[in-house]
C-alpha cells in the first residue's frame, strides 16, 4: 500500500505545483513497479488455471 500511496502522493503535488526532475524520475519508477507487481500477479493466478477442454454438447 506504501506504494500506492507515494504515486497518489506525487500525482496530487503534480496537479498541484508540478514535479521537480527528480520526483519525475521516482514517479515513472514508481509506476513501472506497480505495473510490473501486477502483471507478476496476473502471471501466478494464471499458473494455477487448470484448462477445461471438455465442450457440453
Amino acid at each position: 500500500m506504501e506504494l500506492i500511496q507515494r504515486i497518489n502522493e506525487l500525482h496530487r503535488k503534480s496537479k498541484e505545483q508540478g514535479l521537480t526532475a527528480e520526483e519525475k524520475e521516482e514517479q515513472a519508477a514508481l509506476r513501472r513497479q506497480y505495473i510490473d507487481n501486477i502483471k507478476n500477479n496476473v502471471r501466478a493466478q494464471l499458473q494455477t488455471v487448470k484448462p477445461n477442454n471438455s465442450r457440453k454438447k
